[in-house]
């Protein structure tokens, strides 16, 4: 039983030797440094839990009318996150269910035998284990709108948001060319998770052109008979020209063809494409678009010859108006 004290003694005098005389002799010459932030993309792909952030909405939706540019949108959101920080036990009178001591026969040895291993303690005592809520960051990585239409503004990526504080997203949809309800979304996925923030867009119809008086229909005449292709310049063009960029097919004979071919008072000269007399098909509809007539108020609509149509709207159109308007007279044939 001797030996005990004198083992005590020389551990401890092995114990701070090893520690304090090698850095005694060796100062560090070790040079702090800034911390790198790495993102962390591990939970980037699962679903967003909640507490984490709060939106002002998750879907929004907006009306557009026909001919409007683009639909515009603004998510708020607020970084409500939390981390949970578990205390040490204090005050802890007994254990449950301590089943076993490492090298009890070393402990015995220095203790004597009072150390045993130790089975199924029965009962614990005013253990009390606190739990702190800490308000942390959240770090959005990446955000990718559904398809190329639509479009996010936000800081540089990653973004970090501090705990508590607020922040913007806004998105922007292209609406050319586009018509009827639309459907979009943004995914945004941060460190614990992503979350889909769903567009509405209902597109209007475009409001009924007001009619011309007689006095601007008959300087209209007058101007494309000096000019047949006066429409697309000064003040006609507002009504000609209008909104004819991403239109195709029906659209575009709506928006640059009904104005003069199916207007409820149409000029005598202009005439009714539903009842041509000679005989129709899509070469015939593709070349008229194309050059227009000379000598008469039918313009040129192609881009190269003064127009504002390319090849793939007069092709388009070209195709509309030979589906909605078969011709009614027997192509002829020659021998």
């Amino acid at each position: 039983m001797k030996l005990r004290p004198i083992f005590f003694a020389v551990a401890t005098i092995l114990f701070f030797a090893a520690g304090i005389f090698p850095a005694a002799a060796q100062p560090s010459s070790a040079i702090a440094s800034a911390p790198i932030y790495a993102p962390d993309y591990t939970h980037a792909g699962e679903p967003l839990p909640d507490g984490v952030i709060a939106w002002d909405g998750l879907l929004k939706s907006t009306s557009a009318t026909n001919g409007q540019d683009f639909a515009r949108f603004i998510f708020n959101f607020t970084n409500v996150a939390s981390k949970a920080s578990i205390g040490w036990a204090t005050n802890v009178v007994s254990v449950t269910n301590y089943t076993t001591i490492t090298n009890a026969g070393f402990w015995a040895w220095l203790w004597g035998n009072n150390i045993k291993q130790i089975a199924h303690v029965a009962t614990s005592t005013n253990a009390v284990i606190a739990t702190n809520f800490t308000p942390t960051a959240v770090t959005i990585l990446t955000v990718h709108p559904g398809c190329s239409c639509t479009a996010a503004e936000l800081p540089p990526l990653p973004w970090t948001i501090p705990a508590g504080s607020n922040g913007q997203i806004k998105v922007s949809v292209n609406l050319a060319g586009k018509f009827g309800t639309l459907f979009k979304q943004v995914n945004v996925a941060t460190e614990q998770g992503n979350k889909n923030l769903m567009l509405r867009i209902d597109i209007l119809p475009p409001p009924p052109e007001p009619e011309m008086t007689e006095a601007q229909r008959n300087a209209g005449i007058a101007a494309a008979k000096v000019d047949r292709q006066a429409i697309f310049k000064n003040d006609c063009a507002s009504c000609h020209l209008k909104k004819v960029e991403g239109k195709y097919g029906q659209q575009l004979f709506d928006a640059l063809c009904a104005i003069c071919h199916e207007a409820p008072q149409r000029a005598t000269m202009v005439p009714d494409l539903h009842n041509l007399k000679v005989p129709t098909n899509e070469e015939f509809w593709r070349a008229w678009i194309t050059s227009g007539k000379a000598g008469s108020l039918m313009p040129a609509f192609a881009t190269s010859q003064g127009g504002p149509l390319n090849d793939l709207q007069i092709a388009s159109l070209a195709a509309y108006l030979n589906a909605i308007l078969p011709s009614h007279v027997p192509a002829t044939t020659t021998k």
